[in-house]
């Protein structure tokens, strides 16, 4: 029988454990994080900023839930788990705070994890109640985001103090968070091997955080740019050996992207259903916009893409056993660049005016072009597609 995890009540350290169970023990612990989820994300948060949202999910004990091998350094987000905290988070329709969750969950939770010292362990237990949030600041103001050996931010260290100086850029949740998870080099050249991570206190002195304009998309994702000068840290700051961040971050990107395809699939679904309530609600001539046969083949044809974008989630999902492989997600992220912003335009363009309202149709797909750019670009995407051509067109692997 498969190994499964137990959700404890929320503030106990060590939330997950490996055990035996049956499927119907499963499908309860399950039920039991869907319902820590919905009281998480009920009424209380509505409108609440990404600070309170993060804080409701982990005093009902759904960060904690979230995770495999919290105990072990190697924290994994759940990826079923994972698909629905992001779909309870879409339904709230703040973009903003989607991304930043995301981000923190798929990614900057599980890196801090690798870190062994007090500061991380202390640190990555407040996160996990809720009470302390932490952003990545991995894209440098030294290089493009895909060229991240290039980055320019540099990390030194005597027996006791680490010296940090750099920028980042595009940093979501720069603006909330208590915590920066930046990547630094630590000697020169690009090899993988060059790089460490460092958890920074957005209070250090030295850290300077510039709030990213916009253009009011993605308000709650405080995005922001980060600015180090001299920022001196004690060595219990540095998280995971040094040398190993290139490692552990390609990791959890992948995780990252397969949350991202699965938040795609939730926004789509969403705008659809608001296209659908308009074109049915709309008078024209003797019925409603829903009766022109062209408008009807134009919307079906961006359900039939949604749809299939959600089969390929799915599919990840049932293959990854936890731990998503970078070829498959960088296929899946592709996907995600060629179908969200084709399908979102024209839900704008079926809504007509109504769709330039604020927070329309409009507003959501400008805002939704994070989805091809966060994480990778699509063109890059479909670079690393073409390069891992022949592992994913092996003919020995079985269709899900």
């Amino acid at each position: 029988m498969p190994e499964q995890t137990v959700l404890r009540p929320p503030g106990q350290p060590g939330a997950w454990r490996d055990v035996t169970e049956d499927a119907d023990d499963a499908n309860d612990r399950d039920d039991e994080f869907r319902g820590a989820l919905n009281r998480a994300l009920g009424r209380p948060t509505e409108g609440g900023d990404v600070r309170t949202v993060w804080r409701a999910l982990g005093q009902h004990g759904v960060l904690r839930g979230l995770y495999r091998d919290t105990d072990s350094g190697g924290a994994t987000a759940d990826p079923v788990r994972l698909g629905a905290l992001l779909h309870a988070m879409d339904e709230r329709g703040d973009n903003g705070a989607t991304l930043t969750v995301l981000v923190q969950a798929a990614s900057a939770l599980p890196l801090l994890s690798t870190g062994t010292t007090e500061t991380c362990r202390a640190l990555r237990e407040r996160a996990l109640d809720g009470r302390a949030t932490v952003a990545l600041a991995a894209t440098d103001s030294a290089a493009p985001g895909s060229e991240l050996t290039a980055l320019g931010t540099e990390v030194r260290w005597d027996e006791r103090t680490l010296h940090l100086n750099g920028g980042k850029r595009w940093v979501s949740g720069a603006g909330s968070a208590d915590h920066l998870m930046v990547l630094a080099r630590h000697r020169p050249g690009r090899h993988f091997t060059s790089f460490t991570w460092v958890l920074v206190p957005v209070t250090a002195p030295g850290v300077r955080i510039e709030p990213a304009d916009t253009g009011g998309l993605l308000a709650s994702a405080a995005l922001g740019h980060v600015h180090l000068d001299d920022v001196r840290l004690d060595v219990d700051h540095l998280v995971g050996r040094p040398g190993r961040a290139m490692a552990s971050f390609a990791q959890h990107m992948a995780t990252e992207r397969l949350a991202g395809a699965q938040w795609a699939v939730a926004l789509l679904r969403r705008a659809l259903t608001a296209t659908h309530r308009h074109l049915t609600a709309r008078p024209a001539g003797e019925g409603t916009l829903w009766h022109n046969a062209a408008i009807r083949q134009d919307f079906a044809a961006c359900l039939v893409r949604t749809e299939q974008l959600r089969a390929l989630v799915e599919a990840a999902v049932r293959t990854s056993n936890g731990r998503p492989d970078m070829n498959g997600t960088a296929l899946l992220k592709a996907a995600v660049g060629q179908t969200a912003d084709d399908v979102l335009s024209r839900c704008a363009q079926l809504q007509g005016a109504d769709g330039m309202t604020a927070g329309g149709a409009h507003h959501v797909r400008a805002e939704a072009a994070v989805l091809g750019l966060g994480g990778g670009a699509t063109e890059l995407m479909l670079a690393h597609v073409a390069d891992a051509a022949d592992i994913l067109l092996d003919t020995s692997r079985p269709v899900p």
